[in-house]
């Protein structure tokens, strides 16, 4: 990307990532390059959600207000969120959290304009039920890197990270949810930072 646009790294003001919820591997590998490129270059690296930005691809196609976000988490749940999106505002309305679609609407005082997300689509009955339009599906939206980059212009949108920073899974990977099953307790954190 850099070559293409004739920009070193060293012209870079800082580096954006989406913090999750997300594909373990994909997220791992994003950050682990834009943590590379950053501390290489001594660049500032900010990590916004990624729900936050579906939902403000959300709001560029039916308008400011209420969005809500779902991405597919599999056994029936979402990894789900509502944000009040305004021009160059946002408030988080419902937090990031792994739910049901009709225990996000519970959650939610104001009823959103539109849903966005492979969640969204995949629960679309209950999300049509819920908000009175079909849900937005991904590639309905703008790119996220556009809907990033929108965000973290935005004071006090995103958070700070460094090299002992991780991404918001969401929930544990498989691999650790059956290995903590088969032991009866939490994986050890080989860092032993906790958790």
């Amino acid at each position: 990307m850099l070559q293409a646009t004739g920009v070193t790294a060293a012209q870079l003001a800082g580096i954006a990532v989406s913090d999750g919820p997300g594909s373990f591997t994909g997220l791992r590998i994003g950050w682990a390059a834009a943590k590379g490129l950053a501390h290489e270059h001594e660049t500032a690296l900010r990590a916004v959600p990624a729900l936050l930005v579906a939902a403000v691809g959300g709001a560029a196609r039916v308008g400011p207000g209420p969005i809500g976000a779902c991405f597919d988490a599999l056994r029936g749940e979402v990894f789900g969120a509502i944000y009040q999106v305004g021009r160059g505002s946002v408030e988080t309305l419902v937090a990031p959290a792994l739910l049901t679609v009709p225990e996000l609407a519970r959650r939610a005082a104001l009823r959103p304009l539109g849903v966005v997300g492979d969640g969204a689509v995949r629960y679309a009955d209950d999300v049509t039920a819920w908000c009175g339009t079909a849900p937005l599906p991904p590639e309905r939206l703008p790119l996220g890197a556009e809907s990033l980059l929108e965000l973290i212009a935005q004071p006090g949108v995103g958070r700070a990270i460094d090299a002992t920073s991780e991404p918001v899974y969401g929930r544990p990977a498989e691999a650790q949810a059956r290995w903590e099953a088969r032991h009866g307790r939490a994986l050890p954190d080989p860092t032993g930072r906790g958790g």
